[in-house]
């Protein structure tokens, strides 16, 4: 460590105290009662402020730098912005005798003679507390929680931020070694606030928070005014009666002097965050001093040995960046390392060090010799035994017990020494003098021997791992390297500031300087890359390189000099460069140059290591094939050529050397048939297709699929081609095209078009081949595939055979598409009547689900036709008759039950109330003891509740509501039903008349809720409703007298057979949809005398229902207009009705047989285009 003189001014008072500014830019003093202000970076004085009227004892600045305080003799404290500017002022009872702020709440700590104070910014005043004793001193903690006050009773009282004291601590001295400087470590890595005291008992100790000294007591020798730490808290200045500032370690370990004075130095500092150092003396002077940190240090081979912190020595391993640290207390002064030696020159003695182990990873050290004694040397070096000293001219050999062995007087000043291996004891040290000699000393021999001798002074130097080659960098930054035996200069490089050669590679060295590194490899040109700091060791691949204080290990691939070796085609010394270090790119190029170069010893080391097998068992089989005789060597570089991927190269020299068949083998296989037609000599054809048909078998494996079509096309392979074709979709290019030039005999081809034709949707091109080869059951299952109907039926006419295989798939397709009366005529051709029942069952089922009871209602109107339909079949009539008996009755219910279902859960409903009282009893009378699904009783009953409420049926809306009871009722009904139930009970108990239903047979009144159904009380009649009011017709079913036919009925019934006494006015109306009857006159037209009248009183009374069976004679008497005829289709008989009010007029739909009030079904037909039942169509011609 070094001082050198910034800068120095002389004030003409005694500089008591100083700051700086916390960025170091501005110094303060306090001199004489003026407070100096300068600029650190030249000591310019800026400006001289005057505030104090007596001397001025102490300053110190804030944290932040917005502020500064001074403290005088006059008793006063003033409060200075970074501006230069006084903004606060307060007084003491005595002279101030120190200041210091609070660095984390700014908080000033002012302390006079008596008394100490504390103010900060947010208070107006100041809280002065007591002292027992002057205080001289004062310091904050790093987390600004506590305050030391030194004093001059030999005290140091620690106090909180409340001036409230914590700790005392009692120095042995007491008032005889008053307390004159102390100090806070600034150090952010220490575990516990350290407190450095200086007093005048010439001591300097160390307090931890809690009082408790750590460590002993050091003697100064002198009496200090100043106690300052360096920023970071590794070093502390100490100055006073000793005219000098002495810098020591954060342990109290002297390390120097800093700058030598003429009067006493009563204070300095370090600038903030530097190496600069302020000191302020008795006599007024003011010196600026930079410190300069020299580097101490040593390196063997991939050991690197440095000082830390000035009293510390690190071990630092270059490749495992292992280090350890060697706690030495003292100023480390020097630093030697060689092999398992570590030496340190400590001020009054020398350690040597030496591992533990042999192992070449280990870095524990332990204490082999102590040479105690004091050297003054430049250099040191240690071997095996010795060490030795440098002092400019004369080397010292001394064994490690201190005894001096030898010595050697150099000519000059020596300015590099090395050691270069040997054994133990007889080492070899190389030596560069200022005159530019270089020699060679061995520590047991007393003769030195001059190696060389050149005209300028050696600045570094390094001797190749065969001792051949020496490298010197002289003071003109020049590398110079010789060769050692012949005294020869093999060449010289510019701008190096140091050297060193390669321990693995003799050839190579490598040599730094201008912010490059450079390496050169035998008389090849310098490889150049950027590296700043100094080259001092090469290992391998790896370069150590020292930059400012850290060594680090930098990894250079040596792939240049490898490659100046491969232009020469130096396979050998490539390798051996490679072996250093180099990328695998690198190791790749290697081999494959030796391989071309057929240096296949090399090439097979170097395949090896990029582990390419490929090109390792080419080299075998080359090897295997020299053993055997082989020795044309264009026939192996052309196999090499082939592997590499040359391949016209490797074609002529297969054809230099003869080996046509090599080549075209090589060209086939790699596909490249151009060049393998060029080959063939001879013409044959046979040869060609085999050759086009791999062609096109690369063509498709390298995915270019056209070409491969051309080329199969061309070589007759039809299925590859159609194959490749049609995967890729090439219809209307390639397919039809081949199935068109194919002839029909060829049908495994054909039949491969026709598929693809089809996966591709080309139905007419498939359809095209199929009739090509004939084949019509394809082309039948194509067509309906594709749903082509027409094409399929065309077909199907002119051959019956497939009529199955047309018909089914086509009414399965309709009753998909919801087209069941196409799909049951589709069927019914097909004969499958069993698939068209169970479509209709599922859709049926479907729509009771969903809750479209419409939809239900009409699909089991369907299913029952259908089922009357299969019932022609003898063997099934009993069971279908007894279905369509039970899908008819389903179709009622549910056609009912949608305006039930309407009515409950829709807002509105378009039925009149009595539509909807008339609907839910013939519910309630049709429902036997289980419901059919999707039809629920509670909203039957609670529809026929509200309704006869409404009309005025209280009785049967009271029975309603009971029943309701006894059912379980969704939540949502409930409170409306528990209303209903309550209100009823204020109404009379009984029904309006105008509701009774009244049998036409036999004119009994029937009760609304009938026990026995829809049947008649009396005579057992069952009533006809009409299908959209569900009122009772005024029709009566009667039946035929055994022996009558149905045509005969009808015969008689047209005969329409005169009337007695009676005007008959008539009016029929029909027409395609309908049959109408319409009786104009007013009065009753059936006279007593009209025979089926007679029959009706004849025939009624008693529990059984008697039918109504007319002879031939009533027929002949009745009307055609007042009879309606349900035509069924057998095996059913057909139904008679007489209408006994012919002028209310009645439809039929002739579909479903269904009876209406002629002005609602003409209604329903306007609304709807259809029979609101069956929905056939009223453009539909009858059946």
């Amino acid at each position: 460590m070094r001082a050198v003189l910034t800068w120095r001014d002389k004030a003409e008072h005694c500089i008591y105290d100083l700051a700086f500014k916390p960025d170091g830019t501005q110094l303060i003093l306090a001199a004489g009662n003026r407070l100096l202000v300068y600029d650190t970076s030249d000591g310019t004085l800026l400006q001289p402020l005057k505030g104090h009227k007596d001397t001025v004892y102490c300053v110190a600045y804030a944290k932040d730098g917005k502020r500064f305080a001074s403290g005088s003799a006059d008793k006063s404290v003033i409060i200075w912005t970074s501006k230069l500017e006084g903004i606060l002022k307060y007084t003491h009872n005595d002279s101030i005798q120190c200041v210091s702020y609070n660095p984390v709440t700014h908080q000033l700590a002012s302390c006079s003679s008596s008394d100490f104070g504390l103010w900060s910014p947010e208070q107006k005043s100041v809280s002065k507390h007591k002292s027992s004793s002057k205080i001289t001193c004062c310091s904050w903690t790093n987390d600004g929680q506590y305050l030391a006050l030194g004093m001059f009773n030999g005290i140091i009282s620690i106090r909180n931020k409340n001036g409230e004291e914590k700790v005392k601590i009692e120095r042995p001295g007491g008032s005889l070694s008053p307390i004159w400087s102390i100090c806070w470590n600034p150090s952010r890595e220490e575990h516990n606030d350290i407190l450095a005291v200086a007093d005048w008992g010439q001591k300097l100790s160390f307090y931890q928070l809690s009082g408790k000294q750590i460590g002993k007591d050091r003697s100064l020798n002198f009496d200090p005014c100043c106690l300052s730490y360096f920023t970071k808290g590794e070093y502390i200045l100490l100055g006073g009666s000793d005219k000098q500032v002495s810098l020591f370690t954060k342990d109290g370990v002297r390390l120097g002097t800093v700058g030598e004075q003429n009067s006493w130095v009563w204070t300095c500092k370090v600038k903030p965050d530097s190496n600069y150092v302020v000191v302020g003396c008795q006599d007024g002077t003011i010196s600026f001093y930079q410190l300069i940190f020299s580097t101490v240090h040593g390196l063997y081979k991939d050991r690197y040995a440095y000082r830390d912190s000035m009293t510390d020595v690190i071990v630092q391993h270059l490749i495992t960046e292992q280090k350890v640290r060697i706690k030495c207390k003292e100023l480390v002064k020097k630093i030697a390392i060689y092999k398992n030696r570590l030496a340190i020159q400590l001020p009054e003695k020398i350690l040597i060090y030496e591992l533990y182990s042999d192992d070449s990873s280990d870095m524990h050290y332990r204490v082999k010799e102590r040479i105690v004694k004091k050297f003054e040397c430049n250099l040191l070096v240690v071997c095996a035994d010795h060490i030795i000293l440098c002092q400019e001219k004369r080397l010292q050999c001394l064994s490690f017990s201190g005894v001096k062995e030898r010595e050697w007087q150099m000519e000059s000043l020596i300015r590099y020494i090395k050691v270069i291996g040997g054994p133990p004891g007889r080492e070899g040290l190389l030596v560069g003098l200022k005159n530019g000699q270089i020699l060679k000393i061995f520590v047991d021999n007393l003769f030195a021997i001059v190696l060389l001798k050149q005209a300028t002074a050696v600045r570094c130097l390094d001797m190749s791992a065969s001792r051949k080659k020496l490298a010197v960098v002289d003071e003109n930054d020049m590398c110079l390297v010789y060769d050692i035996h012949t005294k020869e200069l093999l060449f010289q490089e510019p701008n190096a500031n140091s050297v060193a050669w390669n321990t693995q590679c003799e050839d190579m060295l490598c040599f730094s300087g201008g912010g490059y590194l450079n390496i050169k490899a035998s008389t090849f040109p310098v490889h150049q890359q950027k590296l700043q700091g100094f080259v001092v060791g090469y290992h391998g691949s790896k370069i150590f390189c020292l930059h400012v204080f850290s060594m680090s290990a930098v990894e250079v691939p040596q792939s240049a000099p490898m490659y100046q070796y491969l232009d020469r085609k130096m396979f050998k010394e490539a390798y051996q460069i490679a072996c250093l270090g180099v990328t695998d790119t690198d190791w790749r190029e290697l081999a494959m140059e030796a391989l071309e170069g057929l240096e296949f010893e090399t090439a097979k080391k170097a395949f090896t290591r990029v582990q390419d097998l490929r090109y390792l068992e080419l080299i075998n089989s080359i090897e295997e094939r020299k053993k055997r005789g082989e020795t044309n060597n264009d026939l192996f570089l052309a196999d090499v050529f082939s592997y590499q991927g040359k391949f016209h190269e490797a074609a002529k020299l297969y054809k230099r050397s003869g080996h046509e068949n090599l080549a075209l083998e090589m060209y086939t296989d790699l596909r490249m048939f151009e060049y393998a037609k060029d080959f063939l000599e001879s013409g044959d054809p046979k040869e060609t297709k085999m050759l086009i048909t791999k062609q096109a078998d690369w063509a498709r494996n390298i995915n270019e699929p056209k070409a491969a079509v051309e080329m199969y096309i061309s070589a007759g392979e039809h299925v590859k081609a159609i194959e490749i074709s049609g995967d890729h979709g090439w219809v209307d290019t390639w397919v039809i095209d081949i199935a068109r030039k194919l002839d029909k005999a060829e049908r495994e081809p054909l039949l491969m078009c026709a598929h693809y034709f089809k996966k591709l949707d080309n139905p007419g091109y498939a359809a095209e081949t199929y009739l090509k080869i004939g084949d019509l059951k394809s082309l039948v299952q194509l067509h309906v595939e594709t749903q082509r109907w027409d094409e399929a039926f065309a077909l199907g006419e002119k051959h019956p055979e497939f009529k199955d295989d047309i018909y089914v798939p086509y009414a399965q397709w309709l009753a998909e598409n919801d087209r069941f009366e196409e799909s049951q005529k589709a069927f019914h051709k097909a004969g499958r009547q069993q698939e068209a029942v169970k479509v209709l069952e599922q859709l049926t089922h479907n729509a009771v689900v969903e809750n479209r009871f419409n939809d239900a209602a009409y699909y089991y109107w369907m299913l029952s036709m259908q089922c009357l339909d299969i019932a022609q079949d003898p063997a099934q009539k009993d069971v279908m008759l007894d279905k369509f008996h039970h899908f008819q009755h389903l179709a009622e219910l549910y056609h009912g039950y949608h305006a039930i279902h309407q009515y409950t859960e829709e807002p509105f409903s378009s039925h009149l109330p009595e539509t909807l009282f008339n609907i839910s009893r013939f519910l309630l009378h049709s429902l036997t003891k289980d419901p059919p699904l999707g039809i629920s009783k509670v909203k039957t009953l609670f529809t026929l509740a509200k309704q006869s409420k409404a009309l005025g049926a209280y009785k049967l809306a009271r029975h309603a509501y009971d029943k309701l009871q006894g059912l379980h009722i969704p939540a949502r009904f409930q409170k409306s039903i528990e209303l209903g139930s309550l209100t009823i009970r204020s109404k009379p108990f009984h029904d309006s008349e105008e509701l009774v239903p009244l049998c036409y047979r036999c004119s009994t009144n029937n009760p609304l809720l009938n026990n026995l159904g829809n049947v008649c009380i009396n005579c057992r009649q069952p009533f006809v409703f009409s299908a959209s009011s569900y009122e009772v017709l005024h029709l009566v079913e009667f039946y035929l007298e055994e022996g009558i036919t149905d045509e005969e009925a009808v015969s008689l019934i047209d005969l329409e057979a005169p009337r007695h006494k009676h005007e008959n006015k008539w009016q029929e109306i029909t027409s395609s949809n309908s049959q109408t009857l319409r009786l104009d006159e007013t009065t009753d037209s059936m006279r007593d005398d009209d025979p089926f009248t007679a029959k009706l009183s004849f025939e009624q009374g008693g529990s059984e229902f008697v039918p109504v069976v007319v002879s031939r004679s009533v027929l002949r008497s009745m009307s055609r207009r007042d009879v309606l005829i349900k035509r069924w289709p057998p095996p059913l008989q057909w139904q008679y009705f007489r209408s006994l009010l012919p002028d209310a007029s009645i439809t039929m739909c002739p579909s479903c047989f269904q009876m209406f009030h002629s002005e609602d079904y003409e209604l329903l037909v306007l609304q709807h285009t259809c029979c609101p039942y069956c929905r056939r169509r009223i453009d539909d011609p009858g059946p």
